[in-house]
């Protein structure tokens, strides 16, 4: 049996070339309009022909502008809308122009003038493209209300992704079709409006409507015929993704319960794990950075130490047992944010609100400053920047023993910050462990360079915005 459930929009539907090309045309058309109208109003005489500098800096805004995919406005790039992605092209593209004109022997022929051109003509231009993608993605969205989804399977997997595509914006209808017409009454909690479609056995009529994308769930058996099906929508342009993967494009994380030892064995990614080069680029970036970081936050750490020993008795720094690569335990450092023996009843997860937490030592959590000592574990090496949270082997073992494909988060370096820490708030129990291993395997599987990028980022927004614990 099959539900239907009516929704708004998802950004795995692609917009036509036609609205890709007119934002390129259109981008191209409001960087030369800006910069008739900021050289007018910094130089009070409008520009009468392009130097290297102007064909320079407008080559560069779109060529950042295509790297970061801002021509496809209905996706996410690990978790970075197009508007975000603008302004990140915008803030690399500031300091860039800046650096190079400064440097450039034509310094003195330019100075203020050529600086206030170009970056007040990036700021009206970042507003400009901004806008542009909000309209051609509204437009597209209001012509695709009426599109359709297909879901093949049935269980409690399939309930969890009806729930999830609800939540996440979809584009237009989810249509289930169960395995042998089984009804889903959870269904009927989800979604009110919810009609009978249908069961698998008739997936060939279906492949013969049109639909944005199909989904197959996990562990289902599907005839040679409904294959056929599948590989015709295929064919017509139709995307066919397997259910770990469709969670994986939509909310950027991979539940392990989801996962098997096939699907690993033919999946793409995890070059974290097994390119040497990958790992080479992470080991200088993590010694380059730390090495920065630890001359820039020295006069902090001195203070907070201090501050430490004023608040309560005990010593300034906290070391603990953690699981690493590999599974190998080593100690990391902090600094202390609890009581002197805090821990005197056994290992236990650290809660909200916890009484064994410090009055100081509140404020480092949240600001995660208790964090900066581990930049000792990042230079010799038990450590990376970025990777998941090291966990204590006392808890390991159960988690070990709760949670499928746990031990896969010792194939990289825990790391002080990374995706389940941005993503995900603290956990302090079972559930919690589950939710956030499901984004460090997305973060295994899909490292970049640009992703370490997007987590830095986060990581920073969350220090700001005090969503640390």
């Amino acid at each position: 049996m099959g539900f239907e459930t009516i929704r708004g929009n998802i950004q795995l539907v692609k917009l036509p070339r036609s609205i890709s090309l007119f934002l390129m045309v259109g981008d191209v058309l409001g960087l030369f309009v800006c910069l008739g109208l900021t050289s007018y109003w910094t130089l009070n005489n409008p520009l009468t022909g392009f130097d290297q500098f102007v064909c320079g800096f407008i080559l560069l805004v779109l060529t950042g502008m295509y790297l970061l995919d801002t021509y496809h406005p209905e996706k996410e790039i690990t978790g970075l809308q197009a508007p975000n992605r603008i302004l990140v092209n915008s803030g690399i593209i500031t300091l860039i122009t800046s650096l190079v004109i400064y440097l450039s022997e034509s310094w003195e022929q330019h100075s203020g003038g050529m600086r206030g051109i170009l970056l007040v003509n990036l700021g009206i231009f970042t507003i400009w493209a901004i806008i542009l993608r909000l309209l051609a993605f509204n437009w597209w969205r209001s012509k695709s209300q009426q599109g359709r989804w297909l879901m093949l399977g049935s269980g409690n997997h399939v309930i969890k992704f009806a729930q999830m595509f609800l939540t996440r914006n979809p584009l237009g209808r989810l249509v289930i079709l169960t395995e042998n017409g089984q009804q889903l009454p959870e269904l009927a909690e989800i979604e009110p409006q919810i009609s009978h479609e249908g069961c698998l056995s008739d997936l060939s009529d279906w492949s013969q409507q049109p639909l944005l994308g199909v989904v197959v769930g996990t562990k289902i058996s599907l005839s040679d015929v409904q294959v056929q099906s599948l590989m015709q929508l295929r064919l017509k342009g139709i995307p066919v993704y397997q259910l770990p993967d469709i969670w994986e494009t939509l909310c950027y994380k991979l539940p392990s319960s989801l996962l098997e030892d096939e699907w690993f064995a033919f999946s793409s990614g995890f070059n974290l794990v097994f390119c040497g080069f990958s790992l080479k680029i992470k080991r200088f970036t993590d010694i380059m950075l730390t090495g920065i970081l630890s001359v820039l936050v020295l006069p902090l750490m001195v203070i907070v130490g201090l501050i430490i020993k004023l608040d309560s008795p005990g010593p300034i720094f906290y070391s603990q047992l953690r699981t690493g690569l590999y599974g190998k335990p080593f100690r990391v450092y902090k600094f202390r944010s609890m009581f002197r023996d805090a821990e005197k009843k056994g290992a236990q997860w650290a809660t909200q609100r916890d009484p064994r937490i410090t009055r100081v030592g509140y404020w480092l959590r949240v600001l995660r400053i208790d964090e900066l000592p581990q930049i000792w574990n990042v230079l010799s090496g038990e450590m990376s920047l970025i990777g998941p949270r090291p966990e204590r082997p006392e808890f390991d073992v159960k988690l070990k023993e709760a949670i499928p494909y746990y031990e896969m988060r010792y194939l990289v370096k825990p790391g002080i910050t990374g995706w389940a820490q941005v993503l995900y708030p603290y956990g302090a129990s079972l559930e919690d462990a589950y939710e956030k291993l499901a984004y460090d395997l997305y973060y295994i599987k899909n490292y970049s360079l640009w992703l370490d990028i997007v987590i830095v980022l986060k990581t920073i927004r969350v220090v700001l915005l005090g969503k640390g614990r």
